[in-house]
């Protein structure tokens, strides 16, 4: 009986930690846009995924500058987003930020800058998370 009562208060505070965890998320993914002159306007938690304490990838409307959707990612990672129209899913738009991620540590490396450590430890990590997004999104697991 002990037993149960610990794993049911394990199991409660695990959540209790991923909803804080996904709040978080929003807060930064919202605040990241807003930094880039778009006003987040509504969420839609039917399309949007959560990967706590990995990813977080969120389908977002704006009303200002002009109505828009994005596709906004947040968690153990840069911030990004995308326009709606380059993924149909956000399981999509996790490949196509792995995709895009790539290239520009790619980019970042053939530049001059690299000789700038901090730059080359910037492609290192978009390399690293780039990888990860796109094991996430080849898992099926994780996708039901």
């Amino acid at each position: 009986m002990a037993e149960e009562v610990i794993e049911q208060s394990s199991k409660e505070e695990q959540d209790k930690l991923r909803q804080e965890w996904i709040q978080t998320q929003f807060q930064k993914a919202n605040k990241f846009l807003a930094e880039k002159g778009i006003l987040p306007s509504k969420v839609h938690p039917e399309s949007s995924r959560y990967l706590a304490p990995f990813v977080a990838i969120w389908k977002i409307e704006s009303k200002k500058p002009i109505k828009q959707t994005f596709w906004v990612m947040s968690g153990d990672l840069p911030a990004d987003y995308v326009d709606i129209n380059v993924a149909a899913t956000a399981r999509d738009a996790l490949r196509h930020f792995s995709m895009v991620w790539q290239m520009k540590a790619e980019n970042i490396r053939q530049s001059t800058l690299i000789n700038d450590p901090t730059q080359a430890k910037f492609a290192q990590l978009l390399v690293s998370r780039a990888e990860s997004l796109y094991q996430i999104h080849n898992d099926d697991k994780l996708w039901g």
